[in-house]
């Protein structure tokens, strides 16, 4: 799945390390870009010239591999049940006013 610039909180790499509980080097999180952990990516954007990720793509990274280090399949959303999360979304924000 890839980050949607326009619904995402994007974070630059040296703002994702400061976001993560532990503040891992900023080398560790570039290694999650480009090696992975246990076949898992961290995904990214390049958006004139800067590499940037988002809270969204951490935490889909954090849960896939927990499920791969537990030896379960990643858990994925198919299409639909992405665009309903989204409709849900946008009820609760025109229902707040926002």
């Amino acid at each position: 799945m890839a980050i949607d610039i326009r619904s995402e909180q994007l974070l630059s790499i040296n703002g994702a390390t400061k976001s993560l509980h532990g503040r891992p080097h900023i080398s560790t999180v570039w290694r999650w870009i480009q090696r992975g952990v246990r076949g898992v990516k961290l995904e990214t954007v390049l958006i004139g010239g800067r590499r940037y990720t988002s809270n969204e793509a951490l935490e889909r990274f954090v849960s896939r591999t927990t499920a791969a280090a537990a030896g379960e399949p990643a858990p994925t959303r198919t299409p639909t049940q992405r665009q309903r999360a989204i409709l849900a979304a946008e009820r609760e924000l025109a229902a707040a006013g926002i």
